[in-house]
């Protein structure tokens, strides 16, 4: 058979340039790919650097589906399916709010995990015998996770290749979150078969794009130590209460730890026991900086605009936090209710959601009613904190206090951030590769 699967094109929010959309490959459709080549010609065609071909007459089409991107699938899955083509749409929109999509749009739902689902569908296809829903019933194991097909990815089409994931799900079950309507428990791979990715990407600056990294501390510690003697430069995501754990620090300090993407959502903890942000404690954010901060790695802190508890006055008071604690970087969203989430269901209830355009649920628009300030509040204080943060006033206020971070601060609030425009300009010029070569190039001296 001749599989084609396809990652739809996402808008861009107002402060990116097609730099996001090059950011990294996209290792689910890629872990599709590795199940089924050698059985079967498959192709992945991602639309934010490449056009969709739609005269090659595939026998079966797959496309990875988010909230935002549901409207592009769908225009996608027309275009072939008036073709004869039988269209399997699976990713984390379609496993959380299957039930939301409408029943003509796909052939196929796919909810679950593709080591659960992709061989039944491929079989079932070959067969003419295909089913309109397939589920992963049998809970994953780290054993049973295939790793992506990492040698297909054309990387002069991305700044980074070095993107490795090493669990599945997340502990927590935060308000907001996929993870709050998503059935998947929690599980890491097998170390020996991330140490293989690793080998894989050919590169000692490496990406741990899991949800919660450090979501079993115990399997956490068991992997840093094992990859210490790799020499690795890495960066990651976790949840703050890893912050209060000095051991797991200071093996992510020894291992090679740059920086740790956090969750922080707010400074008010009002808006935080709003969604049950169970394991943050507003009390306790200084003391989890600076344990961090003291062994050198970066912050990117995660924050979310709109809660209950918070107003306009929101704003001011967050980016003096930022700056007083000299967070490195930031990640800034507007409160967005996904369907399936115990957040859309609440606020679906409560008559608050004002569109079901859901290419606006990327985090960058106002999609509900918030109750401490206006939508069009809420909007322009989002796009105020961006400006103020990356002004070269506030770039300057923040620059680190450790030596070892200071290039690695510099590259991203100066290259990616306040001057990103031109990078992207440089990037289309000399190739997105040689730029994210650069970047991993500069990690060596800090």
């Amino acid at each position: 058979m001749y599989i084609k699967l396809i990652q739809p094109k996402m808008k861009r929010r107002p402060m990116d340039t097609d730099i996001k959309l090059h950011m990294a490959p996209p290792l689910g459709l890629l872990t599709i790919l590795n199940m089924l080549r050698g059985k079967h010609e498959v192709v992945l065609e991602n639309e934010n650097i490449e056009d969709i071909r739609y005269d090659d007459k595939p026998d079966l089409v797959g496309i990875s589906v988010t909230v935002d991107t549901m409207p592009r699938a769908a225009e996608i899955a027309a275009r072939f399916r008036s073709q004869g083509i039988p269209v399997v749409a699976g990713g984390i929109h379609v496993t959380t709010a299957s039930h939301t999509i409408p029943p003509d749009t796909f052939d196929v739902l796919c909810i679950g995990a593709a080591e659960g689902t992709w061989l039944d569908i491929v079989r079932d296809c070959e067969a003419g015998t295909l089913q309109k829903v397939y589920c992963c019933r049998q809970p994953l194991t780290g054993k049973d996770i295939v790793p992506p097909a990492y040698g297909s990815v054309k990387p002069e089409q991305y700044l980074y290749c070095n993107v490795i994931h090493t669990s599945r799900g997340c502990p927590f079950r935060c308000d907001f979150c996929y993870n709050s309507g998503n059935e998947q428990k929690y599980v890491n791979r097998e170390i020996a078969d991330v140490i293989a990715d690793i080998q894989a990407v050919k590169s000692k600056h490496i990406m741990f794009i899991d949800d919660n990294f450090a979501g079993n501390p115990a399997w956490t510690r068991q992997f840093l130590q094992a990859i210490t003697p790799m020499k690795l430069r890495w960066n990651a995501a976790v949840s703050i209460n890893a912050a209060f754990d000095e051991e797991l620090l200071d093996l992510m300090r020894d291992s090679g730890c740059q920086g740790l993407f956090i969750g922080f959502e707010s400074i008010n903890p009002d808006s935080i026991s709003g969604v049950h942000k169970v394991q943050n404690k507003t009390q306790s954010y200084e003391t989890a900086i600076k344990a961090i901060h003291d062994r050198g790695i970066m912050i990117n802190a995660s924050l979310v605009f709109g809660l209950d508890g918070d107003t306009k006055e929101t704003f001011q008071a967050t980016l003096d936090w930022i700056v007083k604690n000299k967070i490195e970087t930031v990640t800034s969203h507007i409160l967005t209710p996904y369907p399936g989430t115990a957040l859309y269901d609440r606020m679906q209830a409560e008559g608050r959601i004002v569109t079901d355009d859901l290419s606006l649920y990327n985090t960058a628009h106002v999609v509900f009613k918030p109750k401490g300030m206006t939508a069009q509040e809420l909007y322009d204080g989002y796009l105020w904190i961006y400006r103020e943060l990356y002004s070269l006033k506030n770039i300057i206020r923040r620059i680190p206090d450790h030596p070892r971070q200071r290039a690695a601060f510099l590259a991203f609030n100066l290259l990616y951030r306040k001057f990103g425009k031109f990078s992207d300009f440089l990037c289309k010029k000399i190739t997105y590769q040689r730029i994210g070569r650069w970047g991993e190039r500069l990690s060596k001296y800090l």
